[in-house]
């Protein structure tokens, strides 16, 4: 391809990834369903002579995955302010992130089992296809909740949080260890992955703060980044939950009042050096995080086949898969929120950790089930957006039908033949009325 084509292209996806976060602020709609979107049209009207199939195979979907989900931890975790008060809110969201996590797993699992051809064969190989379907996304949620209390907001990025990391070491063991192995055996290798894990982690995130405060040089934040990178690498090697490594990072930095404390401790740490450089990076993990959460969707959309839409077995599954969800979520929340569960209930959309573990999946035929209709995981990605998106805008008080038709453009309207707009006169009283020129 072209070089200078290639790079108009790039830019014009950022830009128009850009206007699409600004429709979803005013819509709710997840620019995410927008981005896939963008990939599907790039797919069927761009001509092939200009070679745009090239750039969507599953390695670059992989490296772009996992460098956008270290970002996307980071900028959620850089957005958590720990203190005692919110001790129950910190247990109740990851209590609700577990249990709905494994019962979903479990419910998918024996649905899964039940009426795909072929999948009977393995209850096993089923569940390694329903976990990715259990976890929430935090790509979609996170930028999605600022409309919401606080209280519920943090809920989420928490809840969305404790989701991705649980998901995936739940998954991760489950390809990891031989089908027939105990429940033990797999429970104590969790256990102990979990507290290697956690040990690590604090260690690396006190390191790596102290010494990110003493760097000097104009040159800093992406080499923390790269750092960051470079452990979440070497971390999935050894087979650790590399996630709450770049978690624990995140919220030591942006806690240092918390886990600086006494006499000792508090003497490694300079806020005043510290507060400025993180608002610097917290800016750079925000649109490093947009960028590759752009391109990443853009280039899923690029795989998806729009005839697996069409069929009607793969809408069943769908959504039998959904409703599974939703009843494993209501039941979940009334037991440990009791009766402040909504609009959470309707925020669980699936994304970019179901796309990259159902491919992680495609890696390991030995787990495969043929049956398997790829459509269902877009289904399940729309629908489950779709529902939050509807969520989101009535409990802002508001009709989804409004808020979605106020973002056409407004025909004119001339009855009167006068070549001017009859409600012309309307608008101008009502701007006047609210003291917003806008239109004019």
């Amino acid at each position: 391809m072209d070089t200078y084509l290639l790079i108009i292209g790039i830019s014009s996806i950022i830009i128009i990834s850009f206007f699409f976060n600004i429709l979803a602020k005013k819509t709710n709609i997840p620019s995410v369903l927008m981005l896939i979107g963008l990939g599907v049209v790039l797919k069927e009207f761009v001509p092939e002579s200009y070679e745009i199939g090239s750039f969507a195979n599953l390695s670059t979907l992989e490296i772009i995955g996992n460098v956008g989900l270290v970002m996307i931890v980071l900028e959620a975790a850089l957005d958590l302010n720990l203190s005692s008060d919110k001790k129950w809110l910190i247990i109740n969201s990851f209590l609700v992130a577990l249990i709905a996590l494994v019962a979903s797993s479990l419910a998918i699992a024996g649905l899964i089992y039940s009426i795909i051809p072929g999948a009977n064969e393995s209850f096993y190989n089923c569940l390694v296809y329903a976990v990715p379907l259990s976890i929430m996304s935090s790509a979609i949620i996170i930028p999605s909740v600022g409309g919401l209390t606080g209280d519920k907001k943090e809920f989420m990025v928490y809840e969305s949080t404790f989701s991705d990391i649980l998901g995936i070491m739940f998954f991760y063991f489950l390809i990891g260890t031989e089908e027939g192995a105990s429940v033990q055996s797999v429970a104590l290798d969790i256990g102990l992955n979990i507290v290697v894990t956690i040990i690590v982690s604090i260690i690396l995130a006190y390191g790596m703060v102290y010494i990110f405060q003493k760097l000097t040089t104009q040159v800093k934040l992406f080499l923390v980044i790269a750092v960051l990178m470079f452990m979440y690498a070497m971390g999935k090697k050894f087979h650790l939950s590399s996630l709450l490594i770049i978690l624990a990072f995140g919220l030591v930095l942006n806690n240092t009042k918390i886990f600086f404390r006494g006499e000792r401790l508090s003497k490694l740490v300079n806020e005043e050096k510290v507060k400025p450089i993180m608002h610097d990076f917290h800016i750079l993990t925000l649109e490093s995080a947009f960028v590759i959460r752009t391109f990443f969707f853009v280039i899923f959309g690029m795989f998806i086949t729009l005839k697996s839409i069409a069929s009607l077995d793969v809408a069943l599954v769908s959504g039998g898969i959904i409703l599974s969800l939703y009843l494993v979520r209501y039941a979940v929340l009334k037991v440990v929120l009791k009766n402040t569960i909504t609009p959470q209930l309707y925020i669980a959309p699936r994304g970019l950790i179901t796309i990259l573990l159902f491919f992680v999946i495609g890696a390991h035929p030995e787990f495969t089930i043929e049956g398997f209709d790829a459509g269902v995981l877009l289904f399940v990605i729309l629908i489950s957006s779709i529902v939050m998106t509807v969520a989101l805008i009535t409990y802002r008080g508001e009709k989804v039908r409004d808020v979605l038709l106020s973002q056409l453009p407004k025909l004119k309207v001339d009855k009167e033949g006068d070549d001017q707009d009859d409600d012309y006169d309307q608008n101008i009283t009502d701007n006047v009325e609210r003291q917003d020129f806008n239109q004019f």
